[in-house]
C-alpha cells in the first residue's frame, strides 16, 4: 500500500488543473508581450487568471503579481521593504520558514537591518503581548510572520497582528504558502501589505505562485529586463502554471468547507488513535487548537529506532517527513523543533494530510507504526 502524508511539502496536481494546463500547452503558444493576435490571446488568459485568483480574496487584479513561487514572493516582499519603504527593523520569530529567515538575516549580516526576534508561548504561538513591545520600541519596521507554521501547524491571528502593524505604523508581510486554499481571506479587511502563495500546496502545478502587494504599498521592480507583471517582474510569464494556480485556487474554494471537514476529521482520527496507541505521545505545537487541519507533528517517545522511523515509514511505502521539505538530505535538525526546546531524544514526525487521504490510510499508518515501535494493540 502507498500511503501519501506529506502533503505539507506537495501536493499532487489535480486532474482538473493538468487539463487546462494542456489545454494552454496545446493551443496557445503565443508570448503574451507581442501585440499581435497569438500575443493578445495568451495575455488575456494570464489577466484572466490574475482576475481570477483576486476575486477569491477579495483583492483587486492590480495587486496580484505572479512570481515563481513562495521564496521568491517571500524574497520580494523582504527585501524590497529594506530597499524601497525604508525598512531599519524586521520583526520576526525563530520558526519561520528559510525563506524568511534566511532572507532577514542575510540582510542583518550586511548591516541593512537590525533583526528581533519575537518571542515564543511554550505551545509556540507567537507572544502578541512581546510583538507590541517591539512595536512601540522601534521604527521603520517590517513584521515578517507566517500565517500557519509549515512544520508545526500553529495559526496566527493575522487580523490581530495587522491592526497591530497599522497601529504602529508597522510594514506587515504574511508567508501564506500553507493556508491559501485551505482558508478563505478578505484582503479587504485584513491589514496586510504583502502575502505570499505558492499553487503547488494546494493541488496546483510546481514553480508558479503569486505574490499580493497591497495597492497602497509602492515598490520598485524585483527582477528587471522586461515591462511584464506590470513593470514588477521581468521575465516572460509562466503561462501554463498561472492557468494551472488560477484553476487550483478555484477548486479548492469551491469545496472549502467540504475539504477542510474531512481532513479536520483525519487529523483528529490520527490522534485519537494515536493516544491509545502510544503511551506518552506527545503533538508539537497546538496540535489539537489554533492549528492548521492539514499538519500533524508527533513527538514519539524514546524509542532505539529513532533515527530510523522515517526510513521505516518509507519502506512501508508510507511518505511522511521529519520536518520541512526544504531542508530534506540534510543533517541539520529541525529549526523549529529546536526553537521550541522538544526533547532530541524524542523522535518527531510531520504527518499531512490532503484531500485524497482517506480513514483506511491512516489505519495503515498506525498499524505500521505499531509493528515498528513494538507497541500492544489498538483498542
Amino acid at each position: 500500500m502507498k500511503v501519501y502524508l506529506d502533503n505539507a511539502a506537495t501536493t499532487p496536481l489535480d486532474a482538473e488543473v493538468a487539463k487546462e494546463m494542456y489545454k494552454v500547452m496545446c493551443e496557445e503558444f503565443g508570448n503574451p508581450s507581442s501585440t499581435h493576435s497569438h500575443g493578445r490571446i495568451v495575455r488575456t488568459i494570464i489577466e484572466d487568471s490574475r482576475k481570477k485568483v483576486a476575486q477569491l480574496l477579495n483583492c483587486t487584479p492590480g495587486e496580484i503579481f505572479f512570481t515563481s513561487g513562495g521564496t521568491e514572493a517571500d524574497n520580494m516582499a523582504i527585501r524590497k521593504s529594506v530597499e524601497d519603504k525604508g525598512v531599519k527593523n524586521i520583526i520576526t520569530s525563530a520558526i519561520e520558514h528559510h525563506a524568511v529567515s534566511h532572507t532577514i538575516e542575510e540582510l542583518a549580516h550586511q548591516g541593512k537591518v537590525n533583526l528581533h526576534l519575537v518571542n515564543l508561548l511554550p505551545n509556540g504561538h507567537i507572544d502578541i503581548s512581546h510583538l507590541e513591545e517591539l512595536l512601540a520600541n522601534h521604527s521603520n519596521v517590517l513584521v515578517s510572520l507566517m500565517h500557519a507554521n509549515n512544520e508545526i501547524g500553529n495559526l496566527l491571528d493575522i487580523e490581530k497582528v495587522g491592526e497591530l502593524c497599522k497601529q504602529h505604523n508597522a510594514l506587515f508581510h504574511c508567508d501564506t504558502v500553507q493556508t491559501i486554499g485551505h482558508y478563505s481571506f478578505d484582503l479587504q479587511k485584513l491589514n496586510i501589505d504583502f502575502l505570499a502563495c505558492a499553487a503547488h500546496k494546494f493541488n496546483g502545478p510546481k514553480g508558479v505562485g503569486f505574490i499580493y502587494i497591497n495597492h497602497t504599498t509602492k515598490i520598485h521592480p524585483f527582477i528587471t529586463g522586461g515591462a511584464q507583471e506590470r513593470n514588477m517582474r521581468g521575465g516572460t510569464e509562466n503561462v501554463y502554471g498561472i492557468v494551472g494556480l488560477a484553476k487550483a485556487m478555484e477548486i479548492a474554494y469551491a469545496s472549502l468547507d467540504e475539504k477542510k471537514n474531512q481532513i479536520t476529521g483525519l487529523k483528529n482520527y490520527m490522534i485519537g488513535k494515536l493516544n491509545e496507541l502510544v503511551p506518552g505521545i506527545n503533538f508539537n505545537g497546538d496540535a489539537q487548537g489554533n492549528s492548521l487541519y492539514t499538519v500533524l507533528n508527533v513527538n514519539f517517545p524514546p524509542t532505539p529506532i529513532a533515527e530510523m522511523i522515517l526510513f521505516k515509514l518509507d519502506i512501508a511505502g508510507i511518505s511522511a517527513s521529519g520536518g520541512s521539505a526544504c531542508s530534506s538530505g540534510s543533517n541539520v535538525g529541525s529549526h523549529v523543533l529546536a526553537a521550541l526546546k522538544v526533547d532530541p531524544n524524542r523522535p518527531s514526525v510531520r504527518f499531512s494530510f490532503g484531500k485524497h487521504n482517506t480513514t483506511q490510510e491512516i489505519d495503515y499508518v498506525l498499524e505500521q507504526l505499531q509493528k515498528m515501535l513494538g507497541y500492544s494493540s489498538m483498542n
